[in-house]
């Protein structure tokens, strides 16, 4: 027995070894960590125990087989939402033309295999991305478009990080992995510009992940981009103005009314 108050030799409280310290990774999807605070899930329903596996396979399924369709679309997300009668799959896309078809006839063909796959009634809803620049998964797309056609890995991520700041993004960020360049050794690359403040919950980050696959291997992309902040809108009203403590005097005045 030891003596009160001495530890035996190599221990250590929480179950470390003396002489070792603790690492613990510290990332977090951004998208995942303001889902529920600011950002709502991309998936709606609501099931027992019995069925929430299957449904969530489901999904995923869906979700594989819009992609794999539909790859050069510009495909940024797709939501699910169901019901008790049907599924209601929404297809937010950069190039809704391709997915619409001719006459819309994509579209019911789609509804159909979506149908078979899921022995489910299907109802498919196209939504335009409007600014696709600023939309982090269809940047990481663009790049891995780019390096499949052999372009020059530094010269498509600035052309990335020009184009989503003059499409009014306060900031962004990059991560390249693998053979970059057709080099022996795989490495990583990174560029930022702006601002990107991942712990801060209000801000509006937008994280996309995509893969080339080039002749020498595949190459990871991974895209932050920053959008501004969640509360900037026109409920809140003068808070921004309020915080830097430039309020106008004719917003003033309203207020006093």
């Amino acid at each position: 027995m030891s003596p009160r108050g001495v530890r035996p030799k190599g221990f250590a409280p929480s179950g470390f070894l003396l002489g070792r310290e603790p690492s613990m990774g510290q990332k977090v999807r951004p998208t995942g960590f303001r889902t529920g605070i600011m950002l709502d899930w991309q998936s709606t329903w609501y099931a027992n125990k019995q069925d929430f596996a299957d449904l969530l396979v489901e999904d995923q399924k869906i979700r594989a087989f819009i992609k794999k369709k539909y790859g050069k679309a510009g495909i940024s997300r797709v939501r699910i939402e169901r019901t008790r009668e049907r599924v209601v799959v929404y297809i937010f896309s950069a190039r809704v033309g391709m997915v619409i078809g001719k006459k819309g006839q994509e579209v019911e063909k789609l509804t159909k295999d979506l149908e078979d796959l899921t022995h489910r009634h299907i109802e498919v809803k196209t939504m335009e991305v409007n600014r696709p620049e600023i939309d982090a998964q269809l940047v990481a797309q663009d790049i891995g478009e780019q390096l499949e056609k052999r372009q020059s890995f530094r010269r498509t991520m600035k052309r990335a990080i020009d184009q989503t700041m003059e499409g009014g993004a306060k900031g962004i960020k990059l991560q390249l992995s693998g053979r970059l360049g057709g080099a022996e050794m795989a490495r990583v690359e990174k560029a930022m510009e702006g601002s990107i403040p991942l712990s801060t919950l209000r801000a509006n980050i937008d994280y996309g992940f995509a893969e080339a696959a080039t002749a020498q291997g595949n190459i990871g992309i991974k895209v932050w981009i920053n959008n501004g902040d969640f509360l900037d809108s026109q409920e809140v009203g003068n808070a921004p103005d309020a915080q830097a403590g430039k309020i106008s005097k004719k917003s003033a005045g309203k207020s006093k009314r």
